[in-house]
């Protein structure tokens, strides 16, 4: 299914670091057939005394449908990964922390019951399973980006049926309406974040994100866009009553290279800006940071995967564009809410085959290419972006590597995980560097990656370190011929004596747990003593041992 290549990199005395280590990071993944036969070498230059800049850490976000597996053994073991991966903070974000429900979990579902009411309409709030959920986030380091939804069943207008069957049928059901009653929504929502202010504390709680509700454009808000922007004031009035300090954004709608959905941007950031506000009656509400969910359109080809990378950047450059188009918001940060190859996790690679990226290096890859892309549209656009939202985490009570869109399966990480220990891996302070296989952004934008590869770069350094993360990137997931990386770094310290060189990778023999149980013979039950080589063959992986340059 799936056929990596494996590029070679030379290192000589004269093109290493900067102090005493050299981190080189490559991953490579499946390239289609273009011009070249046979490899090319790829010039590649690092200047380590050339600053481009701060690096911030955007790719430090994640969020998933199901809240109740955040507590789950596997759920906790990732949840511990991810904030491991930065010194910075990692946020989570997830559906239905709202939903009524006894907090069992299935496909894009999620409950914790915090909102019922008794005979006489009395609301009654109980904080049990949502409490297991923000314990989870706590105990492993992680910062909620609290989502604030989906609607208790006792306050929907339209209220059954509540619980969808996914993938049976529509999942659009009694949740996703407006509140019969917003002056209780706008109760509940204030004894929400008054209760999480108390159990966690004021300084812990003030390094929250807060938004409200899930792509309100399309049927997630079964209510007109007046209708969404009345919840987003009433909500935004509760959460500022309870916590004054709080940062809230919306309206996480969908990506909008779609018209309609660019158009719904345009209207809430109009409403915030220059409309009567539904909870106070006063122009405008109060918007902290933007966002919204820019997605990418694989395709099956027959016997392969073709990316569509170039939907999901044209959605992140529309989205820029609107943004800066509005005087008042134009320096406001720009949060990408989710930000993925397309759009469903929870539907595997076994019905839907276009989605057979994601168990190998191809969504690590994919991944990187797209990020690198984030931080050249983010500044020749001039916005303020604070960082782009990963939708996977784990899925529970499913085959291994049954091809949702997660981070790990059973336990076990897959390799997209250790892109994201790449980036872990990168300094704050970005460094000039240049490839001469590039490719342009914005031809990227206009065409994907399709005829030649993307191979490419982005280096960083700290104190006695220089980093270099360098990929190889092609929509088509099928092989194409190696490339020679000779990578060149100047500008080093004169009285450097010597350096060590320090060379990760992920391609189809390391840090690839998924090519490792193939090679098993892809069990679907696992002994003892697979699991345990998986979990190793699963972490981020050296080429070889680290060495002197010279």
């Amino acid at each position: 299914m799936h056929s990596e290549i494996l590029p070679s990199a030379s290192l000589t005395k004269r093109y290493v670091r900067f102090g005493a280590i050299v981190l080189l990071s490559m991953i490579i993944c499946g390239m289609s057939s273009w011009s070249q036969e046979t490899p090319q070498t790829v010039q590649i230059v690092v200047h380590a005394n050339q600053s481009d800049g701060p690096l911030a850490p955007i790719w430090t976000y994640f969020g998933y449908d199901e809240p109740n597996y955040s507590y789950a053994p596997d759920g906790r073991k990732l949840l511990a990964e991810l904030s491991a991966l930065s010194p910075t903070p990692v946020y989570v974000r997830v559906h239905n922390l709202l939903t009524s429900g006894d907090g069992s979990s299935s496909l894009k579902w999620g409950s914790t019951n915090v909102y019922t009411e008794d005979a006489a309409g009395k609301p009654v709030y109980s904080w049990t399973i949502l409490d297991r959920i923000f314990d989870a986030f706590h105990a492993a380091g992680t910062k909620p980006l609290v989502e604030v939804g989906f609607m208790p069943e006792a306050l929907s207008t339209h209220p059954q049926p509540y619980r969808h069957s996914f993938p049976k049928g529509d999942i659009f059901s009694g949740w996703a309406y407006p509140p019969n009653d917003y002056q209780k929504w706008s109760e509940l929502v204030f004894h929400f974040v008054h209760h999480l202010r108390e159990r966690y504390g004021d300084a812990e709680v003030k390094t929250w994100l807060w938004e409200v509700w899930n792509e309100p454009d399309i049927p997630y808000w079964k209510g007109t866009p007046e209708e969404y922007f009345k919840l987003y004031d009433f909500s935004a009035e509760a959460i500022l009553r309870a916590l004054p300090a709080a940062r809230i954004g919306g309206p996480d709608s969908t990506g909008p290279a779609n018209p309609k959905a660019a158009e719904f941007l345009r209207l809430f950031l109009k409403h915030c800006a220059h409309q009567k506000n539904y909870a106070n009656g006063k122009i405008g509400s109060r918007l902290d940071f933007i966002s919204y969910h820019p997605k990418g359109s694989p395709m099956w080809q027959g016997d392969h995967v073709q990316m569509g990378i170039a939907r999901q950047l044209e959605s992140i450059e529309e989205g820029f564009k609107i943004v800066t188009s509005f005087p008042e918001w134009r320096h406001t940060p720009i949060v990408l809410g989710e930000s993925d190859p397309e759009g469903c996790a929870a539907c595997s690679a076994t019905t839907n085959p276009q989605n057979s990226y994601r168990n190998g290096p191809l969504y690590a890859v994919y991944t990187t290419e797209v990020l690198a892309r984030i931080y050249e549209l983010a500044k020749n656009e001039h916005v303020n972006f604070l960082g782009s939202v990963t939708w996977a985490f784990e899925f529970e009570d499913q085959p291994p590597f049954e091809g949702f869109r997660e981070l790990a399966t059973n336990g076990i990480d897959k390799p997209v995980l250790n892109a994201f220990r790449m980036f872990g891996l990168l300094g704050s302070e970005r460094l000039r560097a240049a490839s001469s296989a590039a490719l342009a952004t914005e031809d990227v934008l206009l065409a994907g990656v399709r005829k030649q590869p993307d191979i490419n770069v982005i280096a960083s350094r700290r104190e006695r370190e220089v980093e270099a993360l360098i990929w190889n990137y092609n929509d088509d997931d099928v092989s194409g011929p190696s490339a020679n990386i000779d990578l060149a770094l100047d500008g080093l310290p004169s009285e450097l004596t010597r350096a060590v060189v320090e060379h990760f990778r992920i391609d189809s023999t390391h840090s690839n747990a998924f090519a490792a149980w193939k090679q098993m013979g892809s069990p679907q039950s696992l002994s003892a003593a697979q699991y345990d080589e998986l979990q190793k063959e699963g972490q981020l992986q050296l080429l070889r041992s680290p060495g002197l340059a010279w």
